[in-house]
């Protein structure tokens, strides 16, 4: 296997990012001194010029007084607190900037700005630096790759020789949370981290704990690379693509708080391309014409099932406009903790779940014309004592069901007969009743298990398998 020494790797590192298209500057030509200066002084972290001038161009219609007031906005330190700048900002990327301005009746109003163009990747500015030097207080550092988009500094890549024994990943690590503590404000606008020392190659988010670091494992979301393919060259190529890294920016970073601490957290690439093909299954399934059967998610147990449920969830409610999730389990202790991941994972669903209590609860919670996010169990789902047919709770189409678990209970569609001392009564499996009660939703399964080949009920409810991710 190659080694690189630690100039090579930076090197090695600029090039494969050159040829997905960014632009490649070095740090020291465009410093306050430089031949090329882009910043006032060497604590200016944000690239000023190249923010203002992307947002005057993916927000045409803002003035210049708007574009003036949302960069104050952005580059303001508002705590000194790393973790709730960090926050701030992802706000900012996800929902946008909402300046006030006066009308020309004299009334107040209200405009959004965007900081990215999520749309349309190829309005972006997209820039790698290297050797960044950063003054703040009484600290001195120069991170080795510092990736910028739109300005703003949204990744620091750190480099460690694999020729050298006594140095390397664990050490770039290090390195990155020295970084952390010493010049904090780049790391305010940061999405995630990356360690490599030629070998290995990891990505983590500001909280992530060494073990926490992951590996980006493919290139196209289809094949896994090859154990002899630079690790840094998979995770650059897989990652850094424009379109992903604006699409990881946007829906596959999460904040959650136990109440005491504050984690980052962002996608595995399994969670992200399981998740974003899921996406394009469900907007198939739901159409007029489509099958309502999205299909079956298979992560193993271990691999982030409930949070690949999260970013399926709040990818979906933007790209369905806002249709209405009945999250299904068939355990009370597994309907609270799903939710309570739901319900402190809030900023990416833009919303708060909520937890119906019985079958009138359930169909009050769906009785809107859109949106919300529900949870239940599924023996909610079960006719009055006597009878086999259960009444709609709704009709509408913009409903999707995610089932957790989905082929743990009796899904059939078929009539059993039962007899007892009262006489004969015909019972269905809760599939049937489901589709009484939704008579028009679309259905995902997810499992950390595999479903067996010979049940058929799964695939009769739920559709093909999406994915399968097996460690």
């Amino acid at each position: 296997m190659y080694q690189f020494h630690e100039d090579d790797l930076e090197t090695a590192t600029l090039d494969w990012l050159s040829e997905l298209g960014y632009q490649i500057e070095n740090g020291p030509d465009i410093a306050v001194d430089g031949d090329y200066p882009e910043r006032d002084s060497y604590a200016d972290v944000v690239l000023d010029a190249r923010l203002e001038g992307v947002l005057q161009k993916i927000n045409p219609n803002a003035s210049p007084t708007s574009i003036e007031r949302a960069i104050q906005l952005v580059t303001m330190i508002q705590s000194p607190n790393l973790m709730i700048n960090n926050r701030n900002f992802q706000k900012y990327v996800t929902d946008g900037i909402d300046i006030e301005y006066r009308t020309e009746d004299g009334g107040n109003a209200v405009e959004k700005l965007w900081l990215f163009d999520f749309e349309h990747p190829q309005k972006n500015d997209f820039l790698a630096v290297n050797q960044f030097t950063v003054i703040e207080g009484q600290s001195n550092k120069r991170p080795d790759v510092v990736v910028f988009v739109n300005g703003l500094p949204l990744v620091v890549i750190e480099l460690k020789n694999s020729t050298n024994e006594t140095t390397g990943i664990t050490e770039a690590f290090h390195q990155l949370q020295t970084y952390k503590s010493t010049i904090p404000t780049l790391f305010k606008y940061n999405a995630f981290l990356v360690t490599s020392d030629g070998i290995n190659a990891r990505a983590g988010s500001l909280t992530a704990n060494e073990e926490r670091f992951m590996m980006w494992r493919t290139t196209d979301g289809e094949t896994i690379a090859p154990t002899s393919a630079p690790q840094l060259e998979v995770l650059l190529r897989g990652m850094f693509k424009p379109d992903v890294l604006l699409d990881i920016l946007r829906h596959f970073i999460v904040f959650q708080t136990d109440g005491e601490h504050t984690y980052k957290i962002v996608a595995a690439y399994h969670q992200y391309y399981a998740v974003n093909k899921a996406v394009e299954q469900a907007k198939r399934a739901a159409a007029e014409e489509g099958d309502r059967k999205i299909g079956v998610i298979w992560h193993t147990q271990g691999s982030g099932k409930s949070l690949s449920m999260v970013f399926f969830t709040g990818k979906l409610v933007l790209a369905m406009n806002n249709p209405t999730i009945v999250v299904l389990t068939d355990r009370n202790d597994l309907d609270d903790q799903l939710y309570n991941t739901f319900s402190i994972s809030s900023d990416l669903l833009r919303q708060t779940p909520s937890q119906a209590d019985n079958r009138k609860d359930l169909k009050n919670l769906l009785s809107v014309e859109s949106g919300g996010i529900v949870f239940t169990t599924m023996q909610k789902f079960a006719p009055e004592e006597g009878l086999s047919h259960m009444d709609a709770l709704t009709e509408r189409k913009n409903v999707i069901v995610m089932a957790d678990e989905a082929h743990r209970t009796q899904y059939g569609f078929e009539a059993e007969v039962m007899k007892d001392d009262s006489g004969v009564a015909t019972k269905y499996g809760y599939a049937k009743y489901m589709r009484d009660a939704l008579p028009n939703a679309s259905f995902i399964g997810f499992t950390g298990t595999p479903v067996e080949l010979a049940d058929k009920n799964t695939p009769a409810v739920f559709g093909n398998y999406i994915d399968i991710y097996d460690m």
